[in-house]
């Protein structure tokens, strides 16, 4: 029985570490997300849950796009619980350097990393379970720009895709159309 005891609180403790490491994390960067929020070189954006939301509730019908196309927007902002975006143009490859190290990176994915010979460095990183991603990172630095771009929520890969098909179904000539 007090194996079962021990190992219960083991359990726990465990359960708890992750949950305070995923806070940590998103801390991290909530963190420098607001040290920069009143700053004047920086340009920010915050777009909350609530609004994403609202997504949910748009009429699709008096809109200016196709229905399919419209929906799948909806669908995907709907699940997702914030967008926090800075950008700066001045020091930028000092700040890219400062979130690498304030942003623990190594809990992500890495996506897509590119470097170029002007000095400039971009990094698309995520957090995922299997076919939802939790968070999609975006961190740029170079000589004439800084940009950190944080979705999070519940971003389905499925749901992406369907995206991409319904535009790609759109950019497609119809059958009898032709390019004059």
């Amino acid at each position: 029985m007090k194996n079962i005891k021990w190992l219960t609180i083991a359990l726990l403790l465990g359960i708890a570490n992750l949950a305070t490491a995923q806070t940590e994390s998103t801390n991290a960067i909530d963190k420098y997300f607001q040290q920069y929020v009143e700053d004047d070189r920086f340009t920010v954006v915050y777009i909350s849950s609530k609004l994403m939301g609202m997504f949910e509730k748009l009429d699709i019908e008096s809109m200016d796009m196709d229905d399919a196309e419209t929906q799948a927007i909806i669908d995907l902002a709907s699940d997702l619980e914030g967008i926090r975006i800075l950008v700066a143009e001045e020091n930028a490859a000092g700040f890219y350097k400062e979130a690498k190290t304030k942003i623990n990176t190594k809990e992500y994915e890495v996506l897509m990393t590119v470097r170029n010979a002007d000095g400039q460095d971009v990094d698309f990183l995520i957090k995922d379970e299997g076919d939802l991603i939790n968070e999609l990172l975006l961190l740029v630095g170079g000589s004439d720009q800084f940009v950190l771009l944080s979705f999070v929520g519940n971003i389905d890969m499925n749901k992406i895709s369907k995206l991409i098909n319904e535009f790609d179904e759109k950019e497609t000539p119809e059958e009898g159309e032709q390019n004059n």
